[in-house]
């Protein structure tokens, strides 16, 4: 049983939990699914923001009261947190060594990306739906 002088266990022991959970491709995939829907969602926000520019609060409700601008503003901020969230944990999960912070940091992460993805979800609705 192989051992180093900081701990007890073998070598087999130090890799379980630490090899291929057989996701890494799906997060590979994750990753660029959501990069390529954004590059669309990117144009028509900022040729929407474009179009906008000069006109008042009044312009930009009526904007966002069209199904299709609402839609496309919800798409673009689920896919872009969630875009970021992966890439997030990609970052966490290269240069964090504790697994304690490293559990941590992933969770704040997931847990502030979706609780502003649906912040700002909700926030699109109200104006759409002028409540």
């Amino acid at each position: 049983m192989a051992t180093d002088s900081h701990s007890l266990r073998s070598a087999l022991g130090r890799a379980r939990g630490l090899g291929s959970a057989k996701e890494g491709t799906n997060h590979w995939w994750l990753q660029r699914v959501t990069a390529i829907a954004l590059v669309p969602l990117t144009m028509w926000l900022v040729a929407s923001i474009v179009a906008l520019s000069g006109f008042g609060h009044g312009a930009f409700v009526v904007w966002f009261g069209r199904p299709l601008n609402a839609t496309l503003m919800i798409l673009f901020l689920g896919v872009g947190f969630h875009h970021a969230q992966l890439g997030m944990q990609v970052v966490i999960e290269d240069y964090v060594s504790h697994h304690g912070w490293r559990t941590t940091l992933n969770l704040l992460v997931k847990f502030a990306c979706y609780g502003l993805a649906t912040l700002s979800i909700v926030s699109i609705l109200t104006i759409a739906f002028g409540a």
